[in-house]
């Protein structure tokens, strides 16, 4: 995750990068990505593509990029990127 962050440039920001080798994140936060059509690509479960604002281990905002007709999110990534998330701060600052 080191290699991604400096990649990314998110070193030192704001922004946590983390991996989650064994899925229990993504167990725990109800995000396994295991719809027949993208497991027939991928082959193993994996995490759905989201975005989540926490504060002090609270979750203020959690935006998932998968729908009944696109359970991959690649059709409206939108959702969990970061001009939503911008939102999602702005809308939340009083409580931040």
């Amino acid at each position: 995750m080191e290699a991604w962050a400096k990649d990314q440039g998110t070193r030192g920001s704001l922004i946590e990068l983390y991996g989650d080798p064994r899925s229990e994140v993504t167990k725990a936060l109800d995000l396994i990505l295991d719809h027949p059509g993208p497991m027939s690509v991928l082959g193993n479960p994996r995490c759905k593509r989201f975005s989540i604002l926490t504060q002090n281990c609270k979750v203020k905002a959690l935006n998932v990029a998968a729908a009944d007709d696109d359970p991959a999110g690649d059709d409206r990534p939108e959702v969990s990127m970061v001009d939503k998330m911008i939102t999602d701060l702005k809308a939340k600052k009083d409580e931040l």
